[in-house]
This record gives structure tokens, sequence and C-alpha cells, in this order.
């Protein structure tokens, strides 16, 4: 046994460059290495409209905005089974079962949950909170059971759904007196710095909703544009720069390598170097603006390129998703045949049912 590996994004809209330092390059790390056993990732449309329910169109555009994604940033479809959430019914039923096993209280306690709400509005009283968007965590349990992984590539900000996960396969193990579902852990970015990466503005995270993103198809002038208008600390040239809660390091920090300072500002070694002039004074933003637009650039550019050529190919792209559904579909079916017989209702799947039921009637 290696590892069964999943994870999932919500399509509502096109994945940034926090995604692709996040997740999506250890989601590639993790496939060249090979040592999985399967490797699902899914199209969360179902939990998208958990606060996009009124607008359905937002989550329809975006299904193949987000499988371009994946594939231009180097995931393989002959190593990795693309599926679609709404197109598993399994997984709404495990989800229905395991919401016997939570309560309302430990949802609403969960660090990311309250985040989100409060991020959302929801927290506002002339609002309120909707119940699917609440049982989120219950949804993300179902997605990762349905398929035994135990290995979850996220961003940090989802630890607390896994310990969720966790929980309730606990309680349903228990409770069942089975094994059949699996704890998962999380697989984190080896970069700190890349776990969250903040928005342009300056804000704590880089969100679609609030604006503040670089995305992994943007075009070259678009990415100069948005790193020239990163917010900086006010100062004199020749004052100290200050490294803490600096955008432009955060970026360089999860993105530039010892071959960039080669290319692009060989001036220094590493980065290391650059951080240690930077304190001291006479490096003005711009220049590190500067070397900051290049290592994006370089980055970005064969992204985009596999982008352009999957896009002369929707069908291709679509039928890359049909077919890992209709896989995904099949291992789901098993998952959920096996919890069912854990909790003794699959009735007529079951033998023993009707001898049981005959043999309680025979004495009346």
């Amino acid at each position: 046994m290696k590892n069964i590996i999943m994870t999932a994004d919500r399509p509502t809209g096109k994945m940034h460059i926090g995604h692709f330092v996040g997740s999506f390059q250890t989601r590639v790390e993790l496939q060249n290495k090979g040592e999985y056993d399967k490797f699902y990732i899914m199209i969360a449309d179902v939990q998208a409209l958990t606060d996009n329910a009124g607008n359905p169109q937002k989550v329809r555009d975006n299904i193949v905005e987000i499988m371009l994604d994946y594939l231009s940033v180097g995931l393989d479809p002959n190593k990795v089974v693309f599926c679609l959430q709404s197109q598993i019914p399994a997984l709404a039923e495990m989800s229905q079962y395991f919401s016997n096993l939570v309560t309302f209280q430990r949802l609403v306690r969960n660090p990311t949950v309250k985040s989100e709400i409060k991020f959302r509005g929801f927290d506002n009283e002339s609002v309120g909170i909707p119940v699917g968007f609440v049982c989120y965590p219950i949804s993300q349990t179902a997605d990762i059971c349905a398929f035994g992984a135990n290995l979850i590539p996220v961003g940090e900000d989802q630890e607390p759904m896994l310990e969720q996960q966790r929980e309730i396969v606990r309680s349903f193990n228990r409770t069942y007196h089975t094994n059949c579902l699996v704890e998962c852990k999380s697989c984190l970015s080896q970069n700190v710095a890349s776990r969250r990466l903040p928005g342009t503005d300056g804000k704590e995270k880089m969100s679609k909703s609030l604006g503040n993103c670089i995305y992994l198809c943007d075009e070259p002038d678009e990415i100069k544009k948005k790193v020239n208008s990163i917010k900086t600390f006010p100062r004199k040239i020749e004052e100290p720069g200050i490294l803490q809660d600096n955008v432009l390091f955060a970026y360089l920090s999860a993105f530039c390598k010892d071959e960039h300072f080669a290319k692009y500002y060989p001036k220094f070694k590493n980065f290391d170097e650059l951080k240690t002039a930077y304190q001291k004074g006479g490096i003005g933003d711009g220049e590190i603006k500067k070397f900051l637009n290049s290592v994006l650039q370089e980055t970005l550019q064969p992204i985009r390129a596999r982008r352009a050529e999957y896009q002369k190919d929707i069908h291709g792209v679509l039928q890359i998703l049909e077919q890992g559904t209709q896989k995904a579909n099949q291992v789901a079916n098993a998952t959920l045949k096996a919890i069912k017989n854990a909790m003794g209702i699959d009735y007529f799947d079951d033998p023993t049912f009707e001898a049981e039921q005959t043999k309680l009637y025979s004495k009346n």
C-alpha cells in the first residue's frame, strides 16, 4: 500500500499564484514521484453552490476554467483521475449518513468554517448562514472517504477541515464497529511562505473575491501591472527595508530560486543575500518589483503556453473530466456499499435480512 491522494477545488473563478505555490506545486511533485496507488482531483461544484446557490451560472462557467488550470500547471490525466463532484451521487448519500455523527455546534466551531462565515458576511443576522455552507466539512469528509484517501495536498487553512474528517471517521468506525473508513493527513508545501500567500493589496489572504490576485493565466502586461501595484512601506531609499509583512518578499520567498539571481539580479547570489542588503538600506522597492516581475514571468510563461494548447480542444478537456468522473463513480459506489453494509442498511444486498425478519415474525 502506497498512498491514495485526493484533493479538490471550488470552481468559483480562475486559479491564482497562491493556489499554485500553496497546493498545485505539491500535487505535481507527488504526481511525478509516483509513490501512490491512485490520485484523485475533484472539481467541487456542489460545495461551490453552498454560497453561490443563486448564481449557478458562475459555477457552470468555471468548470472548464479550472480544468484548464489543472492541465496547464502540469497535472497529467494519465496519472490523475479528474472528477466532478455533482456527478457522483454516492457523495451526497455518504454526507447524509455522516451528518448524524457530528453536532451543529462542532461544525460552527471549526476555525475554517468560522473564518469563512465571517468573510462572507453570513454572521449578519439579516443574512443568516446557509445550512449547506455549515455542512461543508461533512461534504468534504465524504469526498475524502469515498476514495479511501489518506493523503491530502492542501493549503494550511484547510487543516481544521481535515481534523474534522478524522473525527467523523473515528466516530463512524467506533459506532458501527468497523475499520472501513480511513483517516487522512494533510500534505503541506515544504516552503512555509507558500502556505498562505498574501494578496497584492497586503491583505492576509490572496482571494478571488477580494480582487487581489495574480492569476495563472494573466498575460505578461497584466502581471507587470499587478506587481507594480503591490503596496509597500513608505520610506526613503537609504532607509532600512522592512521584511515583516512585506508582500514583495513574501512572493519572492515562495517563487525565487538561486538561478533567478544569476539571470535577473546578478548583484546577489541568493535570496538571503538580498534580504540582508535590503535591511541595510539603499535598495528601492521599484528594484525589487522589477526582479519579482522577472521571476513571475518566467514561472508563469510555460503554464500560459500549455493552457493555450489545451484551449484549442475543449471537447478533449471535457472528455478527460467525464471519463475520470466515470472511474470515480465506480470507486465511490463501492465505498458507499461498504458503508451501508457496516451500518446494516444494505437490506436487499444482505441475504441475512430476509432470514432475520422471517424468523422474527414466525414467532408471532
